[in-house]
């Protein structure tokens, strides 16, 4: 009984922790799935949103989650912009290609954020980021909580927009056969343009919501990326339930390994899970 009882607040934690690697997850899912290239600058774009916050908070005096109504309408246009002058003439090149632009994108990124705020950790220390409440044996961070809300809000949202909207239906068509789709008339360029400024306005919320959970560096978004990946290889390629599933999955095994093994071996733990699930799914869980 003391064993469950000690249990359940890692087991919860690890639970609203997934929800924020999911919201951080989704932006890289949705591109992959879509477009079939991997966005290694993703992890930096999270980050810029963490800077926007952070600017915001300190500068202008706004709270991070309201200058969410500024932010993502930004990074929307930055990455409509990146998509369809850098990424899209790459694809067409190869998937090398690709991977060599983002991966200097991340580079200029880093470089930059060093360069205006310096190495030094930053975070967004907000009254409710601070506050926490207790279930009975259990502890939680508000944040916390904050972070699986949004994930479950920002899910359906993106379930429903891809679903309902003549945009969503088109990326979906784009997604499951290019060629298919611009033979019935679907500007797939543009659609791919759309997919990754929705993956960007995705990673907006994502890096406010970091920032408020976390710390960070100008080079944190390397390791966000990692844990992303991790998240959509074990959810299954673009499968938006996959990436909540294996952004909870991830949480869980984070903090009960942390607990079971110590802080040291939180990480290990993790990915030693992604990669047994993998040799028994090797599509994911929700892999087509």
């Amino acid at each position: 009984m003391t064993l469950l009882a000690d249990l359940a607040t890692p087991i919860v934690m690890g639970i609203l922790l997934g929800g924020l690697y999911t919201v951080i997850a989704l932006g890289l899912s949705l591109v992959f799935g879509v477009v079939k290239e991997i966005n290694i600058a993703h992890g930096d774009l999270v980050i810029l949103g963490s800077y926007f916050g952070y600017v915001a908070m300190t500068v202008i005096g706004i709270d991070p989650i309201l200058s969410l109504i500024v932010g993502m309408p930004l990074l929307f246009g930055i990455g409509f912009a990146i998509q369809k002058y850098l990424l899209n003439r790459a694809f067409k090149i190869s998937m090398n290609a690709t991977l060599i632009v983002a991966f200097g994108i991340s580079i200029i990124l880093q470089n930059t954020y060093q360069l205006i705020w310096t190495p030094y950790a930053r975070g967004l220390t907000t009254p409710y980021a601070l506050e926490s409440f207790s279930a009975g044996p259990i502890h939680i961070p508000l944040v916390y909580l904050l972070d699986f809300f949004v994930a479950i809000v920002v899910m359906v949202f993106l379930r429903e927009f891809l679903k309902r909207t003549y945009l969503g239906r088109a990326i979906r068509a784009a997604a499951q056969d290019r060629k298919t789709a611009h033979l019935m008339g679907i500007n797939t360029d543009r659609v791919y343009a759309f997919t990754f400024a929705i993956a960007m306005a995705l990673a907006a919320i994502a890096g406010v919501f970091l920032g408020l959970t976390f710390s960070f560096t100008p080079v944190s978004g390397m390791s966000f990326l990692i844990i992303a990946l991790g998240i959509v290889v074990l959810g299954g390629m673009g499968s938006i339930v996959g990436t909540f599933v294996g952004g909870v999955a991830f949480g869980l095994a984070q903090t009960l390994g942390g607990y079971f093994f110590g802080v040291a071996a939180q990480m290990l733990v993790a990915y030693i899970m992604v990669l047994v699930v993998l040799a028994v799914i090797p599509r994911g869980i929700f892999g087509r």
